[in-house]
This record gives C-alpha cells, structure tokens and sequence, in this order.
C-alpha cells in the first residue's frame, strides 16, 4: 500500500541542525538543561548561541508509545519530547549540548530509556518521565550505544554497545537498572554487527539485524538480516532473507505481528509479517531512506512503536508521524510542533580567501601520461583532458566536449591521444589529436564503462570493460564482473568499432604491452 508522499520546504531545511546537540541532568521535575547545569565538561563545545525553534516536521525522529497508549516520546534534534498520542503541542523533557537519543518507556511508563553523550561517551541513561531522577547506566568515554529496549520485567535494559576509535562493533548487551557493568549476551565473531534490539512480550527472544563488519562502500544488497538470540539457550536463529536487508525490527505487544525496514529499488519501506502465518505485505512504502551504506550510529532506520492494541504502528517518515493500521488502510497523521530554544556551539566562521582569477593552481592531477617524445603531458583536471609541457606548463584543453574524460594514453608516434569517456549515461573510448586538430573520432561502437586503455602496436587499443548498469546501480544484483578487451584505432564509421573481448579481468586491472 503506498502512503503519502511528502518532501516539503520546511522538512529539507530540518537537517541543518541535524548535528546539533542536547541534554540534561535532574531537576526537580521539568526541562533538565543547560540553564542548569552551566557548561558540561564533559563535552568539547560550549555554548555559544541559541536557536529559537518553531517546528512540525522533523527528519530521523525515533519514537515509542507509552504502556497506556497516550503519549509518545520521540527526540528531536538531540533533545527529548512527549506529545498526546492525538498529537499537539510538544513538551520538552532534555535540553542542553548532549545528544539525546532512541527513547523507549518502562513497561510501567514512569520511565525512558535513551542514549546519550552527556559524559563524553555515547551511553544509555534511564530519567523519570515527571524529571525527578536521571541514572547513567553505561559508562565508557568512547563508547557507542545504541537502540535500548527494556525487559518486559523493567529490572534489565538490553542495547547494542560497540566503541568509536577501534572499540569493537556493536552487539547485544543487558544491563540492570540500578547498576552494574552489565551482560555480554554475543561477543563473537568480532566482526558481527547487531542493532535496534526488540524483545518478545515472554523476554525470552531478542530480535535484532545483524550484518558482518560496521560498513562499507559501494554497498551491495543484502547488508543486514534479522536475527532472534534465545536468552534460555543463548542461540541465534536467522530470521529473514531479504534481498534489500532487513532492519530495525518491531514486535506486536500481542506477538502476532513483526514490522521491519527492507530496501526495494530506490526507497526504503515497512514490512509487516504475520508471525503465525508467515504472510508478508508492505506497510507502509515508501517511507524514508535507510542508513545501511553508512555506520548507522542512530540504528539503521528510526525507532518505532505498536500502539498497546497491537492494531497501529506509530513511526515517523517525510518529516511527519503517522498512525499505520495494521490491517490496511490509509495512514493517519499525527500532528506535533516542538518550540524551543536549540543550544548550538561555536560557529564554524573563518576568512578563507579564494582567488577570483581566469586561472589557478589545480589541486588534483588525474592519469598523467607523458608523450612518447617526453616533451608533453596528458592528464585530466577538473574531469576534463588537458596538454601541457613536461613541467606542467602552458595547459590547454585537449578538446571541447562537455563530459568527463579520462584514462589518456599516446599512440606510438605521438601524433594521437586516446582516452575514456563518460557523458552521465554511457562512455565510450575516443581519439583526439594530439596538436589539438579536428574532431575527436568515437572508437566504440557499443557504450560500456572504459577503465586503463593502452595503445599497443598494430593500431589495437587495449581496455578494461564494465557494464553500464553495474556502474549506475553500484553492482545491484552482484558484481557481473569485468573483461579486458581491444578495440581498433582506425574503426570503419563514425560511430566506432566493436570491441573484442581478450579474457575476464579475473583480478588483473591496468593493462599495458611491454617489449
């Protein structure tokens, strides 16, 4: 079922203070904040301003529902607030430069679980709903906590805890609410990542998404599935095999129902499972973009939450927070507006003087190729092919064309340059001459991604090929692979030749032709 659209003015300016901070410690009820509390320590930048906020959209915005189904939580750059679960004015609960995070109720609902920077470290910390007392739970200035849930008793709190600066990945970790330095559930392999826990209404299953390593580019699907660690045998049962991954699990307080986040084609949606049948359905598509091709600090989608009936998700996406019916429907909204005063640090201002000049220092020199002779240079600057002297002196563009170029290689004599190109849709290998003369003349016929050509003897041009479609997508659906092929310098038409295939690149990459 597709759910409203939304991308709005007001939303796209939202994340500009998405690296903004905020917390504070106990008061006798109240905002806890920097009024309070003076300068933190803790943290390496005082305040130096404040923004005055008056919003109702907002971008990342994790949630939970209270036990009574009357009030959600939600953080809202870096500050804690509740609203009526009708919606309306915001009331605020944190304040301050800490980063507060990922807030869930007690199962009684007097208090919120949550992660925080307020010591240095990212930690979780337990506050009084009314303000009255705030406990820090972890502790560890490099640490990285991340997505705590409670226990259905209320005694433990379960989170996924890693460490910044070579601390390890993030994996499951219990810890009571009145202290202690906690319960490793997994610590091996050192390379599994587990986040956004939710635990079954009986506290023996956590599930969770799991994936191997913290990151990496160039992402290929799937990068997570989910996972249930049985806290009796201290087994781990995959529990999906998504394409797309599958992330940020959310279990039904009735245990009939599962909604995950899972990547399909271009957007992120929301699956709902019927864990009695098996069935799958989306929820809601789409909602916003995942953050599995990055570390995923704050988990890798929002936290969301059941309604208490089990019969609505309540999540946020496009800058808004919805009521999702489970058995179908059409979403509901539920409006809020957050007025507050958003504590920020020092401005990042300097002078940086930048020339405005007809010409200047290039700070980055691609596939520089000397000619023949020795006495010239090819290379690409800026994305585009350029000639200069062998110092580097007098540069001029080697042609007109606007797309990249790339990959410059001389012929034998010195008379021609060949060189790769890309226009935004397709590349192709061309020649140009090398004085600058004429049009530059197509050597391919077939479009491809052209990497490392070479001109051998024999007037054969020696290139490695890709697939289009592996480049735009980043090798959705698996990597096709790469082949090493040539192609004729002098090709019949105007449109180019084809090109031969020699052999798959099977690991090898920069072919040259030695004596």
């Amino acid at each position: 079922m597709r759910k409203p659209s939304f991308i709005t003015a007001a939303f796209r300016a939202v994340p500009l203070y998405g690296l903004s901070v905020a917390f504070l410690l106990p008061a006798a009820g109240g905002v806890r904040g920097q009024e309070n509390e003076g300068r933190n320590e803790n943290l390496p930048l005082p305040v130096d301003r404040t923004v005055a906020m008056d919003m109702t959209e907002g971008s990342w915005i994790s949630l939970d529902v209270s036990p009574d189904g009357e009030t959600i939580v939600f953080d809202y750059l870096g500050d804690l607030f509740t609203i009526p679960i009708g919606g309306g004015d915001a009331t605020q609960l944190t304040s301050g430069m800490a980063f507060d995070a990922q807030p869930r109720f007690s199962p009684d609902g007097a208090r919120i679980v949550y992660t925080s920077d307020y010591d240095g470290g990212q930690n979780i910390w337990i506050r009084s709903l009314d303000g009255s007392d705030t406990t820090q739970i972890s502790r560890g200035s490099a640490n990285r906590a991340e997505s705590p849930e409670w226990l259905p008793d209320g005694d433990y709190v379960v989170a996924s805890m890693g460490g910044f600066r070579g601390g390890g990945l993030p994996k499951l970790k219990m810890f009571h609410v009145d202290g202690g330095s906690g319960i490793q559930l997994v610590s091996e392999p050192d390379n599994l990542k587990m986040l956004g826990a939710a635990v079954s209404s009986d506290g023996r299953y956590i599930w969770y998404a799991r994936r191997t390593g913290d990151w990496t580019y160039n992402a290929q699907f799937p990068q997570y599935q989910l996972e249930a660690y049985d806290r009796e045998s201290g087994e781990r049962y995959t529990r999906s095999s998504r394409y797309g991954s599958a992330i940020r699990p959310v279990l039904s307080p009735d245990g009939r129902w599962l909604v995950f986040g899972t990547r399909h084609e271009a957007h992120t949606g929301l699956l709902i499972r019927d864990l009695e049948s098996g069935d799958e359905r989306w929820l809601a598509y789409p909602v916003q973009h995942d953050d599995q091709e990055s570390r995923a600090t704050l988990d890798v989608l929002p936290g969301m939450s059941f309604t208490p009936d089990s019969r609505h998700l309540v999540a946020s996406y496009g800058g808004k927070i919805w009521k999702l019916p489970v058995e179908g429907g059409e979403a509901e909204e539920i409006p809020f507006r957050v007025r507050f005063d958003l504590t920020l640090g020092p401005r990042v201002d300097f002078d940086y003087p930048i020339e405005d000049t007809p010409t200047f220092t290039v700070r980055q020199i691609r596939d520089a190729a000397p000619s023949p002779a020795g006495d010239r240079l090819a290379f690409t600057a800026l994305d585009r092919l350029w000639l200069s002297g062998a110092d580097g002196s007098n540069p001029e563009r080697l042609t007109d064309a606007d797309m990249s170029e790339h990959f410059a290689t001389w012929s034998p004599d010195g008379a021609w340059i060949a060189y790769s190109t890309w226009d935004g849709n397709e590349g192709h290998l061309y020649k140009a001459r090398s004085d600058g003369g004429g049009d530059p003349v197509r050597l391919t016929r077939d479009a491809a991604t052209y990497f490392a050509p070479a001109w051998g003897p024999g007037d054969r041009i020696v290139a490695v090929r890709g697939l289009v479609r592996a480049y735009e997508t980043q090798g959705e659906g698996g990597a096709p692979g790469t082949e090493i092929v040539w192609v004729s310098a002098d090709p019949d038409g105007s449109d180019g030749g084809p090109a031969t295939l020699i052999a798959p690149t099977d690991g090898r990459a920069n072919p040259h032709f030695v004596e």
